[in-house]
């Protein structure tokens, strides 16, 4: 090989290591994409893990009342998507979850570490714990809703969309943009006061740990135990908007209004009905809420944001 042709190669491959090495270096020295980085690695790790329990508390809540008063249950509803389906079925919907949750926990994330460093230098008291996580879930909610509904649909077995581009484009076509914005108000109502809950409980809680637990080996754990407890919490307070929700994202046409939907499932349904689908939701988004959070504590203790 001649020698300028030597040069060149050896140029153009020092030239590809500093812009990695740049952007490395710009990832590092900002805290944002730091959060955001880390807020995704977990999302992507819960969002994989626990799809169909958010699967299956879609079907419970699509599912008509049985006539002699009974219900379908948990179970039976994972026994028929298994028969019907068999058992990739219960991860039917997880395209367009990742799709939401791994740039969604990721927003998420790094909006709650530009709040909390700029408005309570990192310390948010309980109220404060509230305000933020509720002003961070509505950033990332309204953003993420074209997907949300795309998600809620792929799991109901309702409709029959092969991708998600299909999805997006046939709601878009049909419905024009209100079709992919619709159930907006009851997803923030359900996921906006879950966020406030959740950080409350959690950042309280762990408040009352000893930090000396929190930097040994025991520390992924506690983290975990802690965010279990918050996530049932907040979980049983907003699960009735989570019922809403889904109707009004399924059936865009029968639900155009908030208090329609929730006259339905109290007249349909009956008080219980704002309940359906509460113990999946509650593992999912329990468990869920659990890991991200551990991996992200994990995560932005070794990025040196702690």
């Amino acid at each position: 090989m001649p020698s300028e042709a030597k040069e060149t190669s050896v140029t153009l491959v020092l030239s590809v290591k500093t812009e990695k090495m740049a952007l490395i270096d710009t990832i590092t020295a900002s805290p944002l994409l730091k959060s955001f980085v880390a807020g995704s690695f977990s999302g992507t790790c819960s969002t994989i893990l626990f799809q169909p329990l958010d699967l299956v508390k879609t079907r419970l809540q699509t599912t008509i009342a049985i006539p002699s008063g009974g219900s379908v249950g948990m179970l039976a509803t994972v026994g028929k998507v298994i028969q019907n389906e068999r058992i990739f079925g219960l991860w039917k919907g997880v395209t367009p979850s990742i799709f939401r949750c791994v740039p969604g926990v990721g927003l998420y994330f790094s909006s709650l570490h530009w709040l909390k460093t700029n408005f309570c230098e990192g310390q948010p008291g309980a109220l404060q714990a509230i305000a933020l996580g509720v002003v961070a879930r509505t950033i990332t909610g309204v953003t993420m809703i074209p997907i949300t509904v795309v998600k809620t649909r792929y799991e109901s077995g309702v409709y029959s969309y092969t991708s998600v581009r299909e999805a997006v484009s046939s709601i878009y076509l049909k419905e024009g943009a209100r079709g992919l914005t619709c159930g907006l108000l009851p997803t923030l109502l359900r996921d906006a006061p879950f966020s406030g809950l959740y950080l409350m409980f959690y950042t309280q809680t762990k408040k009352r740990v000893p930090q000396r637990y929190l930097e040994d080996n025991l520390a992924p754990a506690i983290h975990f135990t802690i965010g279990v407890f918050a996530g049932l919490m907040a979980s049983t307070v907003t699960q009735p908007f989570d019922v809403v929700k889904t109707k009004m994202q399924l059936y865009p046409h029968k639900f155009t209004s908030l208090y329609q939907a929730c006259v339905y499932v109290k007249k349909k349904y009956g008080p219980q009905g704002y309940f359906k689908g509460l113990v999946p939701r509650m593992l999912r988004r329990t468990l869920m809420a659990a890991m991200a959070w551990t991996v992200y504590e994990q995560i932005t203790k070794r990025f040196g944001l702690k």
